[in-house]
């Protein structure tokens, strides 16, 4: 029997697109230059109206080149669907209650000055009313994806510049699915009842919709995920996790609204439970190869041609833009009484355009709502001011500071930022003690555990804790080891314990970790891995019972303490390799910093 022939030429856009990847993630970080960027431009290269071009000419670039976007197109539309995801799995409906006033008071009062001023421009140069108030609902938005990411690598996310930025672009990302509505109550006529009637139709359909959503998500989510942790297995929790997002996704495209914001809906609901950490952890990397699709989509959705015809137009048009939206975004930042500074970067941050432009403008030219012309020009101009984000956010800050030197009082009604947290890994009942004397202290901690049993039981009693893998580097960046105070490690399995210190040391040499040891032999071996301090338990419980002995044969108590601190000091030294007491400090170790133990202090 004759094997089955593979058909290679099938797999040529996947092979293609890991090797763009592959190429563009690595030269964007050496040039210090956003992914997002590379990817557009590898898609203009690679797309029809690049090297596409040459195929007929040149047919062996069939192989390195894709001439249809539709081939591309159900992916890139996922990787907005997991970046919306995200956006909802990190932000929670407490938090959204909480930024209400910044994202339904600043970002919507962004949204449509920005719009109105440049629809108004554009008619003002000749544009179709229709299209130049698309025009303007487009290019008043800015790039999530960019922006950020930006903000993350500055650690400003919980600035007041970050938490003002980022809920202005998460109304942003939620007005893309009114308008969406409107486009397709636009080219919609043969429903009947005009153009109210078919917006009205479509409003009271999304309602719907998102209200199943909900409730299909309250109810199902949790029991769902509790069921799958439960077998342990890694693989059954990430294809839930997949499952989850897309078949929200394809509910709300099914009801006729945006799949990105049934996605977000569903991230905004996970949020709440104990496995949004675990779920972040094994959804980011995929969602970014996905956005890398989507932006490899957009530059071949370019007309570079278009730019060479006219570049005087482009140029001065995307000019115009970044200084029309950067102006109405400082006097908007004023007059929601935010201080001068951060209304001058939000300004720089927010000015250029962003990535949902491409999906409007896609959507109204699919309609004929817009001419292939004026589409290419928005689509261009938003590429350039794209283009231009990270040197406006890199010149954001030192500019702020020269307008508005004086300008240090915060005036925010949303939540401030988060205190460097204790993370402690592993929450069984050392853990729970050690989280109990946290608690007493005011010392803000959060705890992880792969025990869904004990996390849900802990979450009931208003515990911070969150179910995932301890030995996972990723979940535990998103548990915020990066920021985090001290380290606390309690686990039972000493693989596990060795596996969480040495990701946690490698990533912060000068990070507190303190770690319980079964023993002297595996306190010794967690000193070499760079412990600040490790607990051997049966050093310890020796201590203690030699105290209650001496004790209660009636030694002194001061000098019983003095003589067990000056033997857990000898065993500490020996477990450390330590010659005497001028020894090096073990790694983490600083003067005044915050000591997690259990009886190593002072009494």
């Amino acid at each position: 029997m004759a094997a089955p022939v593979t058909d290679i030429g099938s797999y040529k856009e996947v092979i293609l697109f890991l090797a763009t990847a592959g190429v563009v993630v690595p030269l964007a970080t050496k040039l210090r230059i956003s992914p997002v960027l590379g990817f557009i431009g590898a898609g203009a290269l690679l797309g029809p109206s690049g090297l596409g071009r040459l195929t007929q000419a040149a047919p062996w670039l069939s192989w390195i080149t894709i001439a249809d976007r539709g081939e591309v197109s159900h992916l890139a539309e996922l990787g907005v669907v997991f970046l919306l995801f995200m956006i909802g799995i990190e932000l929670s409906w407490e938090r959204l209650r909480v930024l209400r006033r910044l994202v339904f008071g600043l970002g919507a009062a962004q949204v449509l000055t920005c719009a109105l001023a440049i629809g108004g421009i554009a008619m003002l140069l000749g544009v179709p009313p229709v299209a130049a108030v698309l025009a303007g609902l487009a290019l008043a938005l800015s790039s999530t994806a960019i922006v950020v990411p930006v903000l993350a690598s500055q650690k400003r996310l919980g600035s007041p510049t970050g938490r003002s930025t980022f809920a202005v672009l998460l109304f942003q990302d939620l007005a893309v699915a009114p308008v969406l509505f409107t486009i397709a109550a636009l080219d919609a006529p043969s429903l009947g009842g005009g153009l109210a009637w078919n917006l009205l139709l479509a409003l009271g359909q999304a309602a719907v919709a998102l209200a199943l959503i909900v409730l299909a998500g309250r109810l199902a989510m949790r029991p769902l995920f509790q069921l799958v942790a439960q077998t342990g297995s890694s693989e059954l929790f990430l294809a839930t996790s997949f499952l989850t997002v897309i078949v929200a996704a394809l509910l709300a495209a099914a009801s006729g609204i945006s799949m990105a914001l049934g996605a977000f809906v569903a991230g905004l609901l996970l949020a709440e439970t104990e496995y949004r950490r675990a779920i972040e952890a094994v959804v980011d990397p995929f969602k970014g190869l996905l956005l890398g699709v989507f932006f490899v989509s957009v530059g071949m959705g370019l007309d570079v041609t278009a730019l060479l015809k006219a570049p005087a137009t482009i140029l001065a048009t995307s000019l115009g833009v970044l200084v029309v939206k950067a102006v109405l975004v400082v006097g908007l930042a004023r007059a929601f009484r935010l201080p001068a500074r951060v209304g001058v970067e939000m300004a720089l941050l927010l000015a250029a355009g962003g990535e949902f432009a491409f999906v409007l403008v896609g959507a109204a030219m699919a309609s004929e709502l817009l001419t292939p012309d004026v589409g290419q020009v928005i689509l261009l101009t938003t590429t350039v001011t794209m283009i231009l984000i990270p040197l406006l956010a890199r010149i954001a800050r030192p500019l702020s500071q020269r307008i508005a030197p004086d300008s240090t009082a915060v005036n925010l009604q949303n939540p401030p930022a988060e205190p460097d947290r204790v993370v402690i890994a592993g929450f069984g009942r050392v853990g729970q003690l050690i989280a109990d004397m946290l608690r007493r202290h005011g010392i803000p901690y959060v705890a992880i555990d792969s025990n869904p049993a004990l996390v849900f039981a802990q979450r009931e009693a208003g515990q911070p804790v969150f179910y995932g893998d301890t030995t996972s580097p990723l979940f535990l960046r998103t548990c915020g080891l990066e920021t985090a105070r001290a380290l606390v490690v309690t686990l039972d399995a000493s693989s596990a314990s060795e596996a969480v210190i040495e990701t946690a040391r490698a990533w912060r040499p000068d990070l507190t970790i303190v770690a319980r040891a079964r023993d002297a032999r595996h306190a010794a071996q967690l000193y070499r891995l760079g412990v600040t301090d490790a607990v051997p338990e049966t050093i310890e419980a020796s201590l203690q019972l030699s105290e209650a002995v001496l004790v209660d044969l009636g030694i002194a108590m001061g000098p019983v303490i003095a003589s067990i601190h000056e033997r857990r000091d000898e065993f500490r030294r020996v477990l450390r390799g330590e010659e005497g007491d001028g020894a090096a400090e073990a790694p983490g170790r600083r003067r005044g910093e915050f000591r997690a133990r259990r009886s190593y202090g002072k009494r």
